[in-house]
């Protein structure tokens, strides 16, 4: 599992002074932090970046991501609703479940604020489950959606292809990155 939490304040992890700042001021794209115990990306950006981006940038690497924030975006949500704060959302796109504090009048699906257990089922069986086996494809950093038949033949013909090199053995992931010249 991965999080992701948005917030609309300004970040400073390369304060002046600092050798991140200095490496993004002397022309770096991009710079790492990387310690015994953390590693941060720094990417300067102009303006907000999108989830899609932020979720690339994590890799495939896990099971799931979940998200604070983002609320217009396109993702499966699940509002988190307490009595005190008011009533639930009403704008929010793809809701599939709300934890709550109090029963609401809704057809969506609800699990009491300490059903842990019932949520991690929900998810593993409506989401984890249904993308052990997974294929993804970016186009210009631009996640492609893939029908079953795409994704199948596609998934074949990297797996022949890696199969038939020397020194291959048993495949449980492949990573390619591919970058043509404009």
């Amino acid at each position: 599992m991965a999080t992701i939490k948005h917030t609309p304040q300004k970040l400073t992890f390369d304060e002046p002074g600092k050798d991140s700042w200095r490496h993004t001021q002397a022309g770096s794209e991009a710079t790492v932090i990387s310690s015994p115990d953390k590693t941060v990306l720094i990417k300067p950006v102009v303006g907000d970046t999108g989830l899609e981006e932020i979720a690339h940038l994590l890799g495939e690497d896990y099971d799931i991501i979940l998200t604070e924030g983002f609320r217009q975006s396109n993702y499966p949500k699940i509002e988190v609703h307490r009595r005190e704060v008011g009533p639930p959302l009403t704008t929010t796109k793809k809701l599939i479940a709300i934890a709550t504090d109090e029963p609401l009048e809704t057809k969506t699906r609800q699990f009491s604020l300490e059903d842990t257990k019932g949520l991690a089922d929900f998810l593993e069986k409506g989401f984890i489950g249904p993308q052990r086996e997974r294929l993804s494809l970016y186009v210009n950093s631009t996640p492609i959606s893939l029908s079953s038949f795409p994704r199948q033949i596609i998934s074949n013909i990297l797996l022949a292809l890696a199969s038939s090199l020397k020194g291959v053995k048993k495949i449980r992931s492949l990573d390619i990155f591919f970058r043509k010249s404009p």
